[in-house]
């Protein structure tokens, strides 16, 4: 499948795997990167950016493959600005294929990145965001729908809508993501004029993510009904997995509680607990709404060529219907 995104970072398939805290590591980043995608290490896992260069190291040991890494620039307890500073300059320095920003804007970087040769992607909900990524110089964009996991934008506009109005108002290359997760959902972002899909809930269950077995277990058996948006009452809202924690998170704004009683039940620490312990109550697990789609464990091999054999075959039945 040639794109604009697979020319543009040298993969056989357009899929790109989102950031993902704890859990895009390089075991998964190298797996996807060697099935065809563009596989993803998230910073936020390491505390300097000099473990986050081990990381990509290690990458390079398993794959000979392009991928990126994600950089989240939201607030946090554990990142400073200098640990973002070393971010950047460590994945400049290594000369990765693609960093994807999400949060605030990454101007002071841009620079930088494209020196490096490194292509630089910011997601965004918004065409007004969209515009604006285009003409500080991004080389791309990801269009998140507000079915994302993590942080959709409080426009609150579905990836149906969001990629074509994206798509009608930049030049450069726009990738869909949010409530996808199989070649159904790349042959209609394809259809809907975008250059390529990135996931994160999906590549969750796959035998190559370091994710407990109790948790991919109970993703099979959950829907798309089973996500609810938190933190909407402190401005940072996101898509979380309902669950024990979440309920509380939602009575707790409910009842006028601030930032500082909310981020000890949002921290990280939770999250990476129970993905290595399986439980499923006790952290905010940030996921999306495809995951009413998932319905088994598979290997990212099995995953992306499944992927592309669906969508190839959707789009030539469909364009049949018109000979």
């Amino acid at each position: 499948m040639n794109t604009r995104i697979t020319n543009l970072l040298g993969i056989k398939y357009p899929i790109i795997c989102g950031g993902m805290l704890w859990l895009a590591v390089p075991e998964l980043a190298a797996a996807i990167s060697n099935a065809g995608g563009l596989g993803n290490i998230t910073a936020g896992n390491y505390n300097s950016g000099e473990e986050l260069r081990q990381a990509i190291q290690q990458t390079r040991l398993l794959t000979d493959k392009p991928f990126g890494v994600n950089i989240t620039l939201l607030p946090s307890f554990r990142i400073t600005s200098e640990t973002y500073d070393d971010y950047f300059r460590v994945c400049c320095e290594e000369k990765v294929a693609a960093i994807e920003v999400s949060g605030s804007p990454a101007q002071k970087y841009l620079d930088q990145v494209h020196t490096a040769g490194v292509k630089i992607f910011h997601k965004v909900g918004a065409v007004r965001h969209a515009i604006n990524v285009e003409r500080l110089g991004y080389d791309g964009i990801f269009a998140a729908g507000i079915e994302e996991g993590g942080h959709p934008l409080n426009d609150d506009v579905t990836t149906m809508v969001l990629i074509p109005r994206i798509v009608d108002s930049v030049q450069i290359p726009v990738v869909a993501t949010g409530g996808i997760a199989d070649g159904r959902g790349l042959a209609a972002a394809l259809a809907l004029g975008a250059d390529g899909v990135m996931m994160a809930t999906r590549f969750i269950n796959t035998h190559e993510c370091l994710a407990h077995d109790n948790i991919k277990q109970e993703f099979t058996r959950r829907q798309e009904t089973d996500t609810t948006l938190i933190c909407k009452s402190i401005n940072l809202q996101g898509r979380a997995l309902k669950n024990k924690l979440t309920k509380t998170i939602l009575e707790s704004e409910a009842q006028g509680a601030g930032i500082d009683q909310l981020f000890p039940l949002l921290s990280g620490q939770r999250s990476k607990f129970a993905w290595q312990n399986g439980d499923v109550d006790e952290a905010a697990l940030m996921i999306g709404q495809s995951i009413g789609l998932i319905n088994d464990v598979l290997t990212c091999q099995q995953l992306l060529d499944n992927m592309v054999h669906d969508a190839r075959s959707i789009l030539q039945e469909k364009s049949a219907l018109f000979d």
